[in-house]
């Protein structure tokens, strides 16, 4: 009889020659269990979906009291929905003017694409500029406003009329004028390596997109829901985005995904043509329910988060003497630990799985890998995790 790994290499369509292999039996808190009972610790939140942590409490309530009523029903925008309707108010009466209206979908990617549509619906204008080192999504569409070629060359022809330019770089903000009709770019960088925005350049990037006409859309997949010490990372830098795209952490671990804008904004999707966005499973009921509770939690307990820029210092504190380490990057819990060695960082992540820690490299920063644990991590788990991790680098 074949074991489940057997059957999932060659059944399970896989994204790498080599996927990290492990049977997870079950999931609580920050730890991961496989079939022999060996314990692993999360840093990464599942990739920055897992904020509250596995099997929370209030997330797996909703997700049964949701269940016991209704799922699918019709395809998205039909049919009045309790769970989308409760979300949508909590979410919108959380954000800045603006940013009253939202669009559910199932992930990341399509938030994107959706954001992308609309954008070229407003402004009558195709080009799309995105920051070199971005990561926006596998879709076609995302795909061609990724920051990295590699990824790319592939699946050429892509989308045309689009143009990359530096993040940081105060000059390349000229290159967005009255022919861009958006400008994509995450506050934070993730997969370039937690790159954060330096003073007054989001603000300027505001200004400019301002000037031209260009509707500015923040990627706040990663960086949403908690994980940068602010419900979302705009809001510490104070720069609003026309449109915002979120996902990953919104669910609690079910899948759902949304882009938010004004409903001025929004209604351009329902006209000339009509059905100008639509999608079957968007804001599915139980996702949606899901993605309430997470909101309602995170907002009555607002220390989950606000905490977040104190535990990552004990990180800090605990790695960053260390001989291996060259840098330590970080922005609320949202970090990289840079051994300024690809080879060495690859070797680290290995050790780190044997030694029961779940870590991952960065798509675009091949020196440094990720901690961005959940967010309710304690002080100890996290003392805990530091010392498996010296461990580990003083056997590199």
């Amino acid at each position: 009889m074949p074991s489940n790994k057997q059957l999932f290499l060659q059944h399970l369509g896989q994204t790498s020659p080599a996927p990290l292999g492990i049977e997870i039996e079950r999931a609580q808190g920050i730890y991961m269990y496989d079939k022999s009972g060996k314990e692993y610790i999360d840093l990464v939140s599942g990739v920055s979906v897992s904020n509250l942590g596995h099997h929370h409490t209030v997330i797996i309530d909703a997700i049964k009291e949701q269940v016991d009523k209704y799922m699918h029903l019709m395809v998205y925008g039909e049919i009045v929905q309790a769970p989308q309707v409760k979300f949508a108010k909590l979410l919108c009466e959380n954000l800045p003017t603006g940013l009253d209206s939202v669009y559910l979908v199932n992930s990341g990617s399509e938030a994107i694409e959706g954001a992308m549509k609309l954008a070229k619906r407003l402004s009558g204008r195709s080009q799309i500029i995105s920051c070199k080192n971005a990561y926006h999504g596998g879709t076609h569409g995302a795909l061609s406003i990724m920051g990295a070629e590699t990824f790319k060359t592939a699946f050429r022809p892509l989308l045309p009329d689009t143009m990359l330019i530096e993040f940081n770089n105060f000059d390349d903000i000229n290159k967005i004028t009255e022919q861009t009709a958006c400008f994509f770019i995450e506050p934070i960088q993730g997969e370039g390596g937690i790159i954060s925005p330096k003073e007054g350049y989001l603000q300027a990037i505001r200004k400019r997109c301002d000037e031209t006409g260009t509707l500015l859309i923040f990627d706040e997949i990663q960086t949403g829901f908690g994980r940068t010490g602010e419900l979302f990372a705009f809001q510490q830098y104070n720069v609003v985005p026309d449109i915002m795209c979120i996902a990953k952490a919104m669910g609690g671990g079910m899948p759902i995904g949304g882009f938010v804008t004004s409903l001025e904004k929004m209604k351009a999707l329902t006209y000339d043509p009509v059905l100008g966005h639509i999608t079957t499973f968007g804001g599915h009921p139980v996702s949606s329910a899901a993605a309430y509770a997470h909101l309602k939690f995170l907002i009555d307990n607002p220390q989950t988060y606000k905490d977040a820029d104190r535990k990552a210092d004990i990180f800090y504190k605990k790695l960053i003497n260390h001989p291996m380490v060259k840098e330590i990057r970080k922005d609320g819990f949202f970090m990289a630990i840079d051994l300024g060695d690809g080879e060495k960082t690859s070797k680290m992540a290995d050790l780190l799985l044997k030694n029961g820690i779940v870590t991952d490299l960065f798509l675009f920063n091949k020196t440094a890998f990720r901690i961005s644990p959940p967010l309710p991590m304690t002080d100890e788990e996290i003392i805990k995790s530091s010392e498996t991790i010296l461990e580990c680098l003083n056997l590199l």
